[in-house]
């Protein structure tokens, strides 16, 4: 076993953080057999250095972050502030050091990826993220190193742990959206601005990494289409259950049929309770990869917290450190196709749509040639009526989500429309 040890900057002391620096001193001796060489906790940079830290030397603690990610003493560097700035500056500080840096950075990832790919290449270092999605769930690595060979079409799944409980409460409580969420945020699975999360920010940056590994091509957060989950009512709740299903906050990046292009979307979708995916409860994560030879691939586990997380972190600490004993690197940016991403107009989907209509003669027809006009082919109908007002309930086949949208908008144009109840994709 090499001797020196390989010494490790935190970037970052938070909820993943320390748990990061309790397992890497609680667990180094088997750290150091598994990696060929012990590794050291050089220093730590906080924002608080006077901040209780058990188990960390407070010698270690330095509140100039840059000068710690520079320091040429430094083997790997590993940023868990999160965010854009300051991290970009110093991660890119210390691939100029010479330092292989490992991140759970997954805004900063699906923004600016090619900038810190092209960096990591240039000083010839690793760049490692697997922490960045799916928290303790393997995802990356698979998709980076054993599906190398194959060709994935597809990325389904449910990738943040707040948005799918407060929905999986929701439904099966039949709490409301506000109560839902006050109780995510008692039980800590919400943050104080839960912005990130419900808003679906945080799963489209983790759509974007997906859709870029998937495709080997480039795309960024801005181009992932994003809907969150506060419109959710009531209603979408009910209605989804009549017709067997539940309603999740789906992540879902495709190839195009001809290979041409590719698209990446979150948005609240409605899906059969008998999917996989539909079982997937509490803050749980779940994520479906279809490829031509591996054919449908799950992973399952808790997508967010300090524990998962840093183990994903430890992972790619291993790995890396790993590759700087036996002098290799791992896999870099993979963007060779350069294929474009589509519009949202251009998905193919189904849609559910409940109207509150007047009770009268001639209505339904009203309805059905809007759909008709537009080139939506309409799968079921279900009609109720109850003096003077009714509601219709209206299921399409898949049809362009352009197609759709407009279809809806003629819809709220109809003066026999009172108003769309509920509005949401089946997938």
């Amino acid at each position: 076993m090499r001797t020196r040890p390989l010494k490790v900057a935190l970037l970052g002391c938070g909820t993943v953080g320390s748990e990061v620096a309790r397992i890497m001193t609680t667990q180094r001796d088997d750290l150091a057999q598994r990696i060929g060489a012990p590794v050291e906790l050089a220093g730590v940079a906080v924002r608080r250095p006077g901040r209780p830290r058990p188990g960390i030397a407070p010698e270690l603690l330095t509140t100039d972050a840059e000068e710690l990610a520079a320091r040429p003493d430094i083997d790997v560097v590993i940023e868990v502030i999160g965010g854009i700035e300051p991290s970009r500056t110093l991660i890119l500080k210390a691939f100029e050091a010479g330092a292989s840096v490992v991140t759970a950075n997954k805004a900063l990832l699906a923004a600016d990826g090619a900038t810190l790919h092209a960096a990591a290449a240039k000083a010839g270092a690793d760049l490692y993220y697997e922490a960045a999605v799916a928290g303790a769930i393997p995802l990356i690595r698979p998709m980076r190193e054993s599906l190398a060979g194959d060709k994935v079409n597809r990325v389904l799944g449910i990738m943040n742990g707040t948005t799918n409980f407060i929905l999986d409460r929701m439904d099966s409580t039949g709490a409301g959206f506000q109560e839902a969420l006050d109780e995510a945020t008692a039980l800590g699975y919400a943050e104080a601005d839960p912005t990130a999360d419900i808003e679906g920010f945080d799963a489209a940056a983790k759509a974007a990494i997906l859709a870029g590994i998937a495709f080997h091509t480039r795309v960024t957060a801005d181009e992932v289409y994003r809907e969150g989950i506060t419109e959710v009512s009531a209603a979408d709740i009910a209605g989804a259950k009549k017709m067997g299903c539940v309603v999740k906050l789906l992540a879902i990046c495709e190839r195009s049929a001809d290979g041409e292009s590719v698209t990446a979307r979150v948005h609240p979708a409605m899906i059969p309770r008998s999917h996989p995916l539909g079982g997937v409860r509490e803050a749980y994560n779940a994520v479906f990869v279809e490829a031509d030879a591996a054919g449908r691939l799950m992973f399952y586990g808790p997508g967010a917290g300090g524990a998962p997380t840093a183990s994903a972190v430890l992972g790619d600490l291993v790995a890396v450190c790993r590759n700087l004993v036996n002098g290799g690197r791992g896999p870099g940016e993979s963007a060779y196709t350069e294929l474009p991403v589509s519009p949202m107009g251009s998905v193919t989907t189904r849609y559910y749509v409940s109207l509150d209509v007047e009770d009268r003669a001639g209505v339904l027809a009203q309805v059905a040639t809007v759909f008709a006009e537009h080139g939506v082919s309409v799968d079921t109908v279900n009609q109720r009526g109850h003096d003077g007002e009714a509601s219709l309930v209206v299921v399409t086949h898949r049809a362009t989500d352009a197609a759709l949208s407009a279809t809806v908008e003629a819809l709220r144009r109809l003066t026999s429309v009172r108003g769309v109840a509920s509005l949401m994709r089946v997938e």
